[in-house]
């Protein structure tokens, strides 16, 4: 690959052609981004998954050794499986001010804006280096960064502050909600349901576990959001998928329920489990276990998203602001890998082009502007970091 200058669509419809649906590997994009940098004298990291079949890569712009600031986004994206897409989802199509293409706007669109700008980073000698951060699994948990992260400030350097970039319309957030993930499984006994007196029905008694999910439901809208911040103003919680039953003449001996909940900072899950446990175990089970002593109640842990707090006056929310060109901060509901740099101790906003309401639909697409926008932004912090 020659180390000439790339325009931001032709790399991202270079990133747009990898088709690195989570269930897919992520290697060959990665391939692409590290020979990229290597065309401009920059070394990568890589970080490979447990299996080997995905990697984050992570490469520095300017001094080694030095704590810079870190642009980091996310190279998986969510299924076309089903959508009706109005074009090839993964060939980047223009049309009129819009690009389209899955991954176009989560978050593809960053990665290709902060790829364009490398060209500008190795020309001027920074004295505050830039950091390049691509991920893996954000959109099944935000469970492929972690390695990396953890690697911060070990064996890696430790940035002063990072960009995450998930669309925002190049908005500064400063803090989003946690995003944690459950499935409950109820276990009974199966009995020919002519004769229920000989089962236990498990569909009944997880029908009794999402009464007791709704009420909390409730009572979280009630309680509300006391910063007023976010939209919608509460934690909030959904049951998502409900699965149970062998046939119709069958007393169902298992139904399992996946449930979320997404958080305001600060909030006490483990408090909210707890209950929800306690009533499962003192108010469902004792009923099942009338006629199946061996009926069981259990509750796995899927995946969690750290919230983002906000951190007034940060190095990050500072130097994004003054970036952007702008006065104050947002948030947003939707969970991103920034609550897993600030669990780091690394100051992070989410800044990125793009509008959320065109993410993970059928013919997803970011407008031109937008990523003109976040040429500007790194155009800027490339000037701040040269000193």
């Amino acid at each position: 690959m020659l180390a000439v200058r790339t325009t931001t669509e032709e790399l991202l419809a270079y990133l747009v052609a990898f088709d690195t649906t989570s269930r897919n590997s992520n290697l060959d994009l990665i391939a692409f981004v590290r020979d990229y940098l290597a065309a401009f004298g920059i070394e990568s990291t890589i970080i490979p998954s447990e299996a080997g079949d995905k990697a984050s890569l992570f490469a520095t712009i300017g001094p080694s050794g030095v704590g810079g600031v870190c642009l980091s986004g996310h190279s998986d994206v969510v299924p076309v499986d089903g959508q009706p897409w109005s074009t090839d989802p993964f060939t980047l199509t223009p049309v009129d001010d819009k690009v389209y293409g899955r991954g176009s706007c989560d978050m593809k669109g960053f990665l290709a804006c902060c790829l364009a700008m490398v060209p500008d980073m190795v020309a001027r000698p920074l004295a505050t280096p830039i950091h390049l951060l691509v991920s893996y699994d954000e959109e099944i948990g935000c469970t492929g960064v972690v390695p990396a992260v953890r690697r911060l400030g070990v064996d890696l350097p430790l940035p002063r502050a990072c960009i995450v970039g998930e669309p925002t319309s190049m908005r500064v957030v400063d803090a989003h909600k946690s995003g944690i993930a459950y499935v409950t499984t109820v276990t009974g006994r199966e009995a020919h349901s002519s004769m229920p007196q000989l089962g236990a029905n498990a569909i009944f008694a997880a029908a009794a576990l999402i009464g007791e999910l709704d009420r909390i439901r409730a009572e979280l809208v009630a309680a509300g959001d006391p910063s007023g911040r976010f939209d919608p103003p509460s934690t909030t919680l959904q049951v998502t998928v409900v699965g149970g039953g062998t046939a119709g003449n069958i007393v169902p001996r298992e139904c399992a329920i996946r449930w979320n909940v997404r958080g305001l900072p600060g909030f006490d899950e483990e408090a909210l489990l707890e209950r929800f446990t306690r009533f499962g175990s003192q108010v469902v089970l004792p009923k099942l276990r009338e006629t199946a002593p061996e009926a069981a109640i259990t509750t796995d842990f899927i995946y969690k998203v750290p919230p983002l707090a906000p951190q007034t006056g940060s190095p990050a929310e500072t130097l994004a602001l003054r970036l952007a060109g702008q006065n104050r901060t947002y948030t947003v509901s939707y969970g991103t890998e920034g609550g897993h740099f600030q669990a780091q101790g690394i100051p992070t906003i989410i800044c990125g082009p793009g509008s959320i309401d065109q993410a993970h639909k059928p013919d997803e697409y970011i407008e031109i502007s937008q990523l003109r926008a976040c040429e500007r932004f790194l155009a800027g912090l490339i000037a701040e970091c040269a000193g």
